[in-house]
C-alpha cells in the first residue's frame, strides 16, 4: 500500500481524543503554521498542489488566492462536510475516526485566509458524527487551540459545527451558504462567487472535508515534497470509497497515478470482483460522472494504462473518459443492469433537484418517467433517443452542476451500453423485472 498521510493513525485506539491524537503528532503542524506569515502557509498549500478533494478538482491554493480582503470586513471558511454523493462514504469516515485532523486543518487553513469564524456544515443525517465532532471541538477550545489568542499568537477563531436538512443540492457551494444563512439551499447565479461575497455577503472560501484535512500533513512535510508524491498534476493521495460487487468494500488511502487495474484487483485494494464474477463497468468518482465500462477503465481509447488520477481518467473527455470526482468507486460485474442502474441515479436527481432551473426540475423528470417505462416492458426505440436528447438538453443549461450531474450518467450509459436499452425495447417479455414494476408502482402510490 501506498503513503498513508490522511489515514496514517486512523486505527489507533483513541485516536479520536485529543490527547490521543497529540501523542501520535496531531496539531504539530498548526503550532508550525501559527509561526510562518499567512502568506506562506498559502504558499505552501500553492506549491503541493493540492486540488479540491469534493469533485472539481480545482487548485486549492489558487482558490485559496482569490479571496477577497476588504479592509474592516470579516472572512470566512467553510467546509462542506455535506457528503451526499451516491457512492461517497470517506469524509465521514474521516470525520469519524479522526476528527481532530478536520479541526486542525480548519485552523491552520482558517490561519491562512484570514478567518476568525470558520463553520463545518454537516449533512443532517451524520447525527452520530456531529456529535463527535462537537466534543472535539470542546477539547480543542479547553486546550487552547480554538478561542482568542490561540497558543499566544494573536489570532483568534471560532469554529461551529452546522447541521443541514439531508439536501443534495446543498453539497453545491452556493447552495450551502443559502442554507448556512437559514434560507433555503438553492445555488446562487456567479458571479459573484464566494471568495468575494459569500456568506452574508462576506468573503468566504468553501472547501472539502479531505482537502482541509490534507493541509495538516502539507504544512507537516512542506509543500514541494507533498507535490513529489502522485504523478504529474494529480499530486498527493486520495481518498476512495469503494463499494459495490468487489471483494473488499472500504475506503482507501491511494497515492495518485496508481494504475486503475491495480486499484481494483489487488488484495491490498478492491481485491478484485466478488464470487468470480465478470467485471463489466465502474463509476469512478460518485454517481454524477460518466460511467465506463471494463475495457476502457483499464485502459484508455490510445491503449496506455489507466491511472487513478484527475488527468487519466478524463482522457478522451466524456466519449472514452470520466471523471475521479468525489472519489466514489462503485463497480458493476456481469449480473448489474446498467439500466436499471441508471433509473436509480435518475430518480435519486430528480428527488433533489431544487427545482430552480427548468431543464433541471422537468429534464429528470422525464428522464426517470422514460426509463420506467422501459424497465416496465413498455418503453419503445424512439425513447432511447429521446432520453439522450433530453440529457442534452439539460447539460450546460443549469445553475449549479446538478443539471450536469444528472445528465452525464444518461449519456455515457447509451453511450457504452445502448444495446442493453434496446434489448428491453426488443425482449421486454424475457427481461422486465416484476419486482421492479410493484417496487416502482408502491413508490407511486405511497408518493400519493
Amino acid at each position: 500500500m501506498g503513503k498513508q498521510l490522511l489515514l496514517e493513525n486512523i486505527n489507533v485506539p483513541g485516536i479520536e481524543t485529543l490527547s490521543v491524537y497529540r501523542a501520535n503528532g496531531g496539531y504539530k503542524a498548526l503550532e508550525k503554521a501559527l509561526k510562518m506569515q499567512q502568506s506562506e502557509v498559502v504558499d505552501e498549500v500553492k506549491k503541493s498542489g493540492l486540488r479540491g478533494r469534493g469533485g472539481a478538482g480545482f487548485p486549492t491554493g489558487m482558490k485559496w488566492g482569490f479571496i477577497a480582503k476588504p479592509e474592516g470586513v470579516p472572512r470566512h471558511l467553510v467546509c462542506n462536510a455535506d457528503e451526499s454523493e451516491p457512492g461517497t462514504f470517506k469524509d465521514r469516515y474521516l470525520m469519524q475516526h479522526n476528527p481532530h485532523l478536520l479541526i486542525e486543518g480548519m485552523i491552520l487553513s482558517s490561519y491562512a485566509l484570514g478567518a476568525n469564524t470558520s463553520y463545518i456544515y454537516i449533512r443532517g443525517e451524520l447525527l452520530y458524527v456531529y456529535h463527535i465532532l462537537e466534543k472535539a471541538i470542546q477539547a480543542a477550545y479547553d486546550a487552547g487551540f480554538l478561542g482568542d489568542n490561540i497558543l499566544g499568537s494573536g489570532f483568534n477563531l471560532n469554529l461551529y459545527c452546522h447541521l443541514g436538512a439531508g439536501a443534495y443540492i446543498c453539497g453545491e457551494e452556493t447552495a450551502l451558504i443559502e442554507s448556512l444563512e437559514g434560507k433555503r439551499g438553492n445555488p446562487r447565479i456567479k458571479p459573484p462567487f464566494p471568495a468575494v461575497s459569500g456568506v452574508w455577503g462576506r468573503p468566504t472560501v468553501v472547501n472539502n472535508v479531505e482537502t482541509i484535512a490534507a493541509t495538516v500533513p502539507i504544512i507537516n512535510m512542506g509543500g514541494e515534497e507533498y507535490a513529489k508524491i502522485g504523478v504529474g498534476k494529480s499530486t498527493g493521495t486520495k481518498l476512495i470509497s469503494a463499494c459495490g460487487h468487489i471483494n473488499n468494500p472500504g475506503v482507501y488511502e491511494i497515492e495518485l497515478g496508481l494504475s486503475c487495474e491495480e486499484f481494483l484487483f489487488d488484495d491490498k485494494y478492491c481485491g478484485g470482483i466478488k464470487n468470480g464474477k465478470k467485471f463489466k463497468a465502474v463509476v469512478a468518482g460518485g454517481s454524477s460522472v460518466p460511467i465506463l465500462p471494463a475495457d476502457l477503465f483499464l485502459k484508455t481509447a490510445k491503449g496506455e494504462p489507466r491511472l487513478m488520477s484527475y488527468e487519466s481518467l478524463s482522457d478522451g473527455g466524456f466519449i472514452s473518459g470520466t471523471m475521479l470526482g468525489s472519489g466514489g468507486f462503485i463497480v458493476l460485474d456481469e449480473t448489474a443492469s446498467i439500466v436499471k442502474n441508471l433509473w436509480n441515479f435518475t430518480r435519486f436527481y430528480h428527488h433533489e433537484s431544487c427545482g430552480q432551473c427548468s431543464p433541471c426540475r422537468e429534464g429528470t423528470g422525464w428522464m426517470e418517467k422514460i426509463l420506467n417505462r422501459i424497465l416496465e416492458g413498455k418503453g419503445k426505440q424512439t425513447d432511447i433517443d429521446l432520453l439522450f436528447d433530453i440529457q442534452s438538453k439539460i447539460d450546460g443549461k443549469t445553475i449549479c452542476p446538478l443539471g450536469e450531474a444528472a445528465a452525464w450518467p444518461v449519456a455515457s450509459a447509451i453511450r457504452h451500453f445502448r444495446k442493453e436499452f434496446e434489448e428491453y425495447v426488443n425482449k421486454p417479455e424475457e427481461i422486465v423485472d416484476v419486482k421492479h414494476y410493484y417496487a416502482v408502482n408502491n413508490l407511486q402510490q405511497s408518493a400519493k
